[in-house]
Order: structure tokens, then sequence, then C-alpha cells
């Protein structure tokens, strides 16, 4: 008949129940997904303030333990939505390790971000011009990024030095000084790579021709330079310091670095003897001749320069003003007047 329902009344309840379920479990579902928004989205401790928490994620770290640990750190409240929060960012596969700084002020999403993108804490330490090896180790196992040891014996390992293409000895003269930024995960092998590759890169292509115009091998000109970075306080004066023991090896005079004998010192207290000067040592050039068998510090490019283009001068003698200047001679007797002008009266 015309217009009766073709469902009889227990069917048609059951729709009912059917559609007011589904309905239901939509909303449920809209609720949860709500839920999952709200906590990705928002800080991980609003009430925190500036605070910040180190976390060290370790190599070979499987993602259960690393959320046990950022829970352990106060970084997860609520590990279950945040495991549900990370898989569906497809976070579990690529977190990756290193020493992270997490702001709980950041959300759970930024977090997982972080953690994708291996943004890793950076320390930044600056290597002024003139730092030594054993200086640079020093400042790094100060902040606890390599051990000191280890990183002195990294930087004579032969193998290494070969890789580096450094004739010599050691990598001192090549760890080019400027502020890095670290991460603790580096290494020591890592850190001098690294600090080589900054001096490869500001090595400029007429340095080599430049050397050869002087007799000179630019592993030779980068030990000149390393003389004239630890002699010279003054920009201004390093061409003309240059050109004082530019014009001694050709006469085949001693250079008489005083930094040369000072490197070779253990723990140098700052008083150098006239013991010093006679004792011999690799590095003194006031026993041996010709420049000192490998450099004395890590020189800047304008010390580096400086070796290239000496001053046209015909000076043979230097002596320091006490005021950070020098003052040059060509004679011996001049030289002689000026250590007593500026140095033996002045002790007087």
């Amino acid at each position: 008949m015309a217009g009766k329902s073709i469902l009889s009344p227990s069917i048609a309840s059951r729709l009912v129940v059917i559609a007011f379920l589904a309905m239901a479990g939509l909303a449920g579902i809209g609720l949860a997904w709500s839920v999952l928004l709200d906590y990705a989205r928002n800080p991980i401790n609003p009430r925190c303030g500036e605070c910040s928490v180190t976390v060290e994620i370790a190599k070979g770290t499987n993602f259960r333990t690393a959320m046990s640990l950022l829970r352990e750190k106060g970084v997860i409240g609520n590990e279950f939505l945040f495991s549900i929060l990370a898989r569906l960012r497809k976070a579990p596969q690529h977190i990756r390790a290193g020493e992270y700084e997490i702001s709980l002020l950041n959300s759970p999403d930024d977090l997982l971000r972080k953690l994708v993108r291996g943004e890793i804490k950076g320390y930044r330490i600056p290597f002024p011009e003139g730092f030594t090896v054993r200086q640079v180790a020093e400042r790094l196992s100060a902040w606890n990024l390599v051990d000191y040891k280890t990183f002195l014996a990294r930087a004579r390992d032969p193998g290494l030095l070969d890789s580096l293409k450094i004739k010599g000895d050691s990598v001192e003269g090549y760890l080019y000084p400027e502020t890095y930024i670290f991460t603790r995960s580096m290494g020591e092998e890592e850190i001098i790579r690294f600090m080589v590759r900054q001096f490869r890169k500001h090595q400029r292509p007429d340095w080599e021709a430049l050397a050869r115009r002087h007799g000179m091998t630019l592993e030779e000109i980068v030990i000149l330079a390393s003389i004239i970075e630890k002699e010279a306080a003054l920009s201004e004066e390093k061409p003309i310091i240059s050109a004082v023991f530019h014009n001694r090896l050709k006469k085949g005079m001693l250079l008489q670095s005083d930094p040369t004998v000072i490197y070779d010192i253990p723990d140098f207290d700052g008083n150098l003897k006239k013991s010093h000067l006679s004792k011999n040592m690799p590095h003194n050039t006031y026993v041996h001749k010709g420049l000192p068998p490998g450099p004395i510090c890590n020189p800047g490019v304008d010390s580096i320069d400086a070796a290239l283009r000496p001053a046209a001068v015909p000076y043979l003698f230097f002596v320091a003003r006490n005021d950070g200047s020098h003052h040059f001679s060509t004679t011996l007797s001049h030289h002689r007047e000026a250590v007593l002008k500026y140095q033996i009266r002045k002790e007087k």
C-alpha cells in the first residue's frame, strides 16, 4: 500500500541504534583528535618560565628508551599521547642521537621536529690567533667536548695527518683560529678535521706561488707565520718583523726568536731565562739555524700574508718597547743600544 514503511519496527529500531552509535563514535574520535591536537600544540610546561632541560640521546638508542629518558627529565608529561603523536609524525625511525637543549615552553610538536632534524646543542667557542694545539685541547676539554690527551694524540696521528695533506708531525699551524660552534657528539678527530678544513677554505690560490718566490714551501711559510704571530702584538708591524726573519734567513743568521724557545718549555711560567736560550730543544732558534721543524702556534691569515709579503726594509734586529710595539735596527751596535734603552734600564 502507498505510504506504508517497508521496514518492520524492529529493523528500524536497530538502524536508529546503529546510527546513534556511529554518531557517538565519530564524536569520540573527534574529541580524541581534539585532545591530541591540544597536547601537540601547547607548551610542555607552560608554568616553567624560561627553564630548559639538557638531554643526551646516545647513538643506538631506540625510540622507547629515548622516551623513557625524556620522561625522566620531565620533558614528556603524557607518554601515551606523545607516543601516538610521534607515530603519526613517523618520528620513531628518524630521531637522531646527540645532546639537546629543550625549552619546556616548546610544544611536543616542536620537540619532535627538533629530534628528527637533529638540532643538537652547540657550544660557541673562540680560538684566538696564536693558540697552540695544547691550548686548543685545553679549551675544548674545559667544555667537556674532548679528552685532552686523546686530542693531542689525534693531532699527531700520522694517518690523520696524511689524510689532511699536512706535511709534518702535528696539525699545529693548521687549526684555523676563529669562533666555532661544536657539538658534544663530534669527538676529537671530527673537530680537528673541521678546523683544518677552515684553514683550507681561507688558503688563497697565490700562497704557494708567493712562497716559491722566497725559495720556500707553503709549509715553511706557515712555520714562519707562526713565529710572526707570536712575536707581533700590532698587525702593522707584522710585515716588518717578517722582513727581519727573511733577512736573517738569507744571511744564514740564527733567528733567535724567544717564542720558539718557550714552545718547548712545558708549563712555562712566563720567566724566560738565559739557560733556556742555550738549551738544545727542537724549536730553539737560538741553537738551531733556519726555521724550526714545525709551527709553534696556529697563525691567522694576516700573519701568513706577512710571511709571504715582508716589508722592503733592511732590519736584522728588533726589541720590544714594552708597549706592544718594537724598535727595529739594522746593525748589532744599534740593537744593543735599543736593548739597553728598552730592556736593561727598564729592569733596573
